[in-house]
């Protein structure tokens, strides 16, 4: 599945989308480029997810929790600065594991043996013209699920 955005606000209203269709225990990856947009796509899905805290970025602090106002939470990873994720293995794993979390992973090529093999991975590719092709790839059922549920 393949959408086209054009600004931050698409972007946004894009994963507020994706948002609405998830119901805990599922792991998005997100790749794309410094600046494609993988935080603001987060930041609308905890729009969608009736978060109500404003959404940072993980960059520095390399997680970040959010609860939503169904008892979920949101857990958001950005493994960007490590070239080892060392003993946040076990948090993540943890956090993959629990059916009530939803994880979203920046940059997770280096946990990837962490990860369950059902993830929904977005790929985020830049544009010339600064618009983002936004590319969803389902790993198994419950990710496929959210899929056809936005199609």
């Amino acid at each position: 599945m393949q959408v086209v955005v054009f600004s931050d606000a698409e972007m946004r209203d894009f994963g507020a989308r994706v948002g609405v269709f998830l119901s805990g225990g599922e792991v998005i990856e997100l790749v794309g480029d410094i600046g494609a947009g993988k935080t603001t796509f987060t930041k609308g899905l905890a729009v969608g997810l009736e978060i109500d805290e404003d959404v940072q970025s993980p960059t520095f602090t390399i997680n970040r929790t959010y609860s939503t106002a169904h008892g979920l939470t949101l857990s958001h990873y950005d493994f960007y600065r490590l070239n080892d994720a060392g003993i946040l293995r076990a948090e993540l794993s943890e956090s993959v594991n629990d059916p009530n979390t939803i994880t979203v992973i920046e940059w997770a090529e280096v946990v990837a043996d962490v990860l369950p093999t059902d993830t929904l991975r977005i790929l985020i590719r830049t544009q010339a013209d600064d618009s983002r092709i936004i590319e969803l790839v389902s790993g198994g059922r419950q990710s496929q699920k959210v899929m056809e549920q936005l199609a």
